[in-house]
């Protein structure tokens, strides 16, 4: 038998030593390479200044697929060694280098641009795996509000944690900064209420805002007797020249009018319905982008000055930082469109909130839906750019929510949009694209 063995071993060479499991030490030599399928929540650090990423990766063995800022990318996955590369439409590249360690990816991204002739860009990241949403109990939050800011900073710390599904109970101030009870609480500007941290919130995300309350909580709003300058041609202009006094509304939320304190021979009679709405709903805008007054508006939203956010409508906005970090503010007791103003009928509010969040659902913009209508918003420099915008903006949603080609889209907008005129009063003007939702429902609608 010895022999026998021995003849074995002249044959075959030296055996192979297993475990327990039937695994040999060659085998066991071999690097295994770590799970890296998931969403990952990149931090970039440009020169001092962090910058948040979307990462999704997809491993087929040390093949890697998936999505990197909205690009698709390939790459590989060698033990530890990950890298992939990224080729955007408009020439721009981006390479990562890296290693895994612990659940976190740390190394390098190298952004160029093959249509510009200057140096590529290195930068050092980290990368760390979103938690998958486990499904919680939702909470409702009573939330004072101790302090009020008048910028949207993406670098705040947040004023309250809540999860998807949560329900928040808080107060505003008023836009010159007085709560309810007639206290100066800060300096003017739109002070906002908040940030609010939603956990699993990434960059990539949509946050949904449900706002189930919207209600005044004092007797009086303040307002002004002047027209905007975008409203004015020259001989209007010249006739307002001695216009500009503010104004103070009585609110009579039993009848559901304000009317003027003080009003001229010709308006003692004249009431305006009461319609409380939220001038300001935000979240933090991109990190590089410097934190925006709380006057300014843009993809993230902010001062929309938007008259149908209103107590039943639903407001969806691009996520850009962990978190999202949304806030609110700017109440109206009653607004025209464009605020034509410069300040509406300004009061506090008590607002009540739930918030969402739709993973991997990038928007151009905020979006606005209530009970019978859907709601593209467009902000930019003049009302032309805003119209543009928001014509964009609904013709996305209308491909990826109904799946309807660029054909299809035309034909839909052309008979069904309804424009508004939201927002002239700020730096940015607004132009809202509306749709009837008995127009759509004939359509096949996707996953919303």
């Amino acid at each position: 038998m010895r022999m026998v063995l021995c003849l074995l071993v002249l044959v075959l060479g030296t055996p192979l030593v297993s475990d327990s499991r039937g695994q040999s030490a060659q085998e066991r030599s071999r690097p295994v390479n770590p799970v890296v399928s998931g969403r990952w929540s990149l931090i970039a650090d440009f020169y001092g200044t962090s910058v948040n990423f979307s990462l999704k990766l997809n491993q087929d063995g040390d093949k890697l697929t998936g999505i990197f800022r909205g690009s698709p990318l390939e790459g590989s996955l060698q033990g530890n060694a990950i890298s992939f590369v990224v080729n955007g439409e408009q020439g721009d590249t981006v390479e990562c280098r890296g290693a895994i360690r612990d659940n976190t990816i740390s190394g390098t991204l190298l952004f160029a641009n093959t249509n510009d002739p200057g140096p590529a860009t290195t930068v050092p990241f980290s990368a760390t795996l979103v938690p998958q949403r486990n499904p919680v109990i939702p909470q409702k939050h009573e939330f004072v509000p101790t302090a009020f800011y008048r910028d949207f900073s993406a670098a705040r710390k947040p004023a309250l944690t809540v999860s998807p599904g949560d329900t928040i109970h808080t107060t505003t101030i008023d836009a010159g900064g007085t709560d309810e009870n007639g206290v100066v609480r800060v300096l003017g500007g739109n002070p906002e209420t908040g940030p609010f941290y939603v956990e699993t919130a990434e960059p990539g995300d949509t946050l949904v805002v449900h706002l189930t309350r919207l209600r005044l909580n004092r007797s009086w709003a303040i307002s002004d007797d002047l027209v905007v300058s975008r409203g004015l041609d020259n001989n209007l202009a010249v006739k307002m020249k001695d216009v500009g006094k503010p104004v103070r509304w009585h609110l009579d939320a039993q009848r559901g009018v304000a009317t003027l304190e003080k009003p001229g021979e010709h308006l003692a009679r004249y009431s305006v319905p009461l319609r409380p709405m939220l001038g300001c709903v935000a979240v933090a805008p991109p990190n590089p982008v410097a934190a925006p007054a709380t006057g300014d508006s843009g993809v993230w939203g902010g001062n929309m000055d938007f008259n149908e956010i209103i107590e039943g409508a639903t407001v969806f906005l691009p996520i850009n930082v962990p978190g999202a970090l949304l806030y609110i503010g700017d109440g109206h007791a009653a607004q025209g469109d464009g605020e034509l103003n410069g300040n509406a009928l300004e009061t506090s509010m008590d607002v009540e909130f739930t918030v969402e969040v739709i993973s991997e659902k990038h928007l151009m913009g905020p979006r606005v839906e209530s009970a019978t209508e859907i709601m593209a918003m467009g902000l930019g420099g003049s009302l032309d750019d805003a119209f543009r915008t928001a014509t964009a903006s609904m013709a996305q949603w209308l491909n990826e929510d109904y799946k309807l080609t660029p054909s299809e889209v035309a034909e839909v907008l052309g008979t069904s949009a309804e424009y508004k005129v939201s927002e002239v009063a700020d730096r940015n003007a607004g132009i809202v694209l509306k749709i009837n939702k008995i127009r759509l429902q004939a359509l096949a609608p996707g996953v919303k």
